[in-house]
């Protein structure tokens, strides 16, 4: 008896160790960053340089709405990920109407660029460089659109640091600098993308080394004088900003961009850019535990993240423990479905047939997905459901949905060449924006489109997007989503708001390609059901599926394979790897989240920008 006495103990000591390891939250951790407490207002971003831009609006009294799209035409101009010639996403909380906005700002597959043009090329996917790559640009839309409605200043107040900068000069940061090496065989053979990108003759620019746009410039001054033309005229504030979203749509601009796309192969005219427009829409949203999460509806993938917290409500994730195996494995389970669904269902709204979103967030089909969760072994084959039954439908495709899953290309550890292309696609692109003000107005942006190597267009200085490679040329590979002229392609990019009792809760965006949801999930479930603050949450260790289709380049999959951070115990690596997975390891793993969370006890706002990334806040 004594002897089992003294062994019972050290047994005892030995698992209570393990499980506060694996249960606790890492609420007692030191962060790399601190909180950025603030009691006026936030602007986070994804450069230094950037954000500063936001707190320049701020000072001059502007209010979130100004702040954010003067920090999105910095970005652009930065090439942070990013230009003008990409697209824009954005989620507002209006204090007036007490509702949350959705701006739609995605550019549309230009004339000719049909599924049968790319089949007699030879493609199952528009490719991921290149003027066929191109859709309509977003971002210049977006973000006047935005301001027109919603902000106070004038066109010219924020777009004046983006035009010093492109005009004089900015120092280049390191990101940059390594894209443009890494790709300027491409960036050469398009004129004006290496006017702009080789100052140095064929050496690519040191990461410091100013660089001057002259030509983005000059575009940039064209609205702000479409802008005071039309005040000297007696136009308003907003309809001056929309006199400039026409020049540049309509106008001489938009000639200069279609002459100049035109001569480097591409088929974009006239017409595509006039007849493009932003969508001002209603959000999705969902409940969790009486939080409401606000998302874009399904011309993104934004709603993924609601469909797996609504599965996700049907265990009991705190009492799992926090980044225990089987913590980790219940989520990897559970976006299995939700993204299986993302990547046969989601689509243009704006194009027939029309998405199943209601039966997507039922939360009866969520509780039926999650029945098909095997707590013990990962579901290599995880399929989209049928959602149509929960709204009252009938599939119109069932023939393509009992045949998902053996078109996609999938990448293993036998191929460590296209394993790693398939990881650098997986998080291709984007930045983020928060802001918001003691008035109520609140901004989460995901801008992107358009990054390194883009195609410029002409002598505007803007780069044309590559977002039509997230089409599919073949209904096999998502019916929803097969690339017609004037159509949308399903993006990534996911702003995200949350409230509760009435009250923004916290606003929330990543980039990274498809991890964004990801990443998001989880740091919204540190705070929730782990007690972190957001700054912990940002920082936090992260896990990344990819088993979904990569939305990128040949849009392969990676069925098991988990992406974990380095600190993960033994113990869990073991049990993870007896369940089926094969995993990777990185010393960061949360994405470059960028957050504010507000807090109304003491009326102040905590933002979160983390260590994994140039991301970076300003606040007062």
């Amino acid at each position: 008896m004594r002897r089992a006495s003294n062994i019972m103990p050290k047994t005892f000591l030995i698992l209570a160790f393990a499980l506060s390891l694996a249960a606790a939250p890492v609420a007692a951790q030191r962060t790399e960053k601190p909180v950025l407490h603030a009691k006026h207002w936030v602007a986070i971003t994804g450069k230094p340089m950037a954000a500063t831009v936001g707190a320049m609006m701020f000072q001059k009294g502007g209010n979130a709405v100004d702040a954010a799209t003067a920090m999105l035409a910095a970005v652009s101009t930065m090439w942070d990920v990013l230009s003008w010639g990409g697209e824009t996403q954005a989620l507002i909380y209006n204090p007036n109407t007490k509702k949350v906005i959705g701006i739609n700002a995605l550019g549309v597959a230009p004339t000719g660029a049909t599924a049968e043009y790319f089949r007699k090329k030879g493609m199952r996917y528009p490719p991921e460089y290149g003027v066929d790559a191109m859709v309509t640009p977003g971002t210049p839309g977006g973000l006047m659109t935005m301001l027109a409605e919603y902000g106070t200043m004038h066109l010219s107040d924020v777009l004046a640091p983006a035009i010093e900068m492109a005009e004089n000069g900015y120092p280049l940061e390191g990101d940059a600098v390594r894209s443009i090496r890494m790709y300027q065989d491409s960036l050469k053979k398009w004129p004006y993308s290496r006017a702009v990108f080789f100052p140095n003759g064929d050496q690519p620019p040191e990461e410091g080394q100013i660089l001057v746009q002259k030509d983005l410039a000059a575009t940039l001054h064209k609205l702000v004088d479409a802008e005071a033309a039309a005040l000297k005229a007696g136009k308003s504030r907003k309809e001056a900003i929309y006199a400039a979203y026409d020049r540049f749509y309509k106008g001489d601009i938009a000639r200069e961009y279609v002459r100049g796309a035109d001569e480097q192969g591409s088929r974009v005219t006239m017409q595509d850019l006039a007849s493009w427009k932003v969508h001002i829409e209603e959000p999705v949203e969902t409940s969790y535990k009486g939080i409401e999460v606000y998302k874009l509806t399904h011309w993104v993938q934004g709603p993924v993240m609601l469909q797996t917290l609504n599965i996700l409500e049907n265990f009991d994730l705190e009492s799992m423990g926090y980044n225990s195996a089987r913590y980790l494995h219940t989520l990897y389970q559970a976006m299995n479905l939700a993204y299986a669904d993302r990547d046969f269902y989601y689509g243009d709204p704006y194009f027939p047939p029309k998405e199943p979103i209601e039966g997507l967030l039922s939360k009866a089909y969520a509780k039926d997905r999650a029945k098909l969760i095997d707590p013990d072994h990962n579901d290599p084959h995880a399929a989209p459901g049928d959602p149509y039954p929960y709204q009252g439908g009938v599939n119109p495709f069932p023939k393509l949905l009992a045949q998902w899953g053996g078109h996609a290309k999938n990448v293993g550890e036998s191929d460590p060449v296209a394993l790693r292309h398939f990881e650098q696609e997986f998080y291709d692109g984007t930045t983020s924006i928060e802001a918001a003000d003691t008035l109520g107005w609140v901004v989460s942006v995901t801008p992107s489109g358009g990054w390194i190597p883009a195609v410029i267009a002409g002598r505007t200085g803007v780069g044309m997007s590559e977002r039509a490679q997230s089409f599919v040329v073949d209904s096999v590979d998502g019916p929803y989503n097969v690339i017609e002229p004037g159509k949308r392609p399903r993006a990534t990019l996911t702003p995200t708001i949350a409230m509760k009792d009435g009250k923004v809760l916290m606003a929330m965006a990543v980039q990274g390609g498809d991890s964004q949801d990801q990443n998001l999930l989880q740091f919204f479930l540190n705070m929730v059901d782990f007690g972190m603050n957001p700054q912990e949450a940002a920082e936090a260790a992260n896990m990344n599926s990819f088993q979904m289709r990569s939305s990128f380049g040949d849009h392969a999959i990676s069925p098991g394979r988990m992406l974990l951070r380095s600190d993960v115990p033994p113990w869990v690596r073991s049990k993870l790897r007896s369940m089926g997975y094969t995993l990777t390891f990185a010393d960061r793993t949360s994405g470059p989240i960028n957050a504010i969370w507000f807090d109304w006890k003491h009326g102040s706002f905590w933002g979160a920008s983390s260590n994994y990334g140039d991301d970076y806040g300003v606040v007062w």
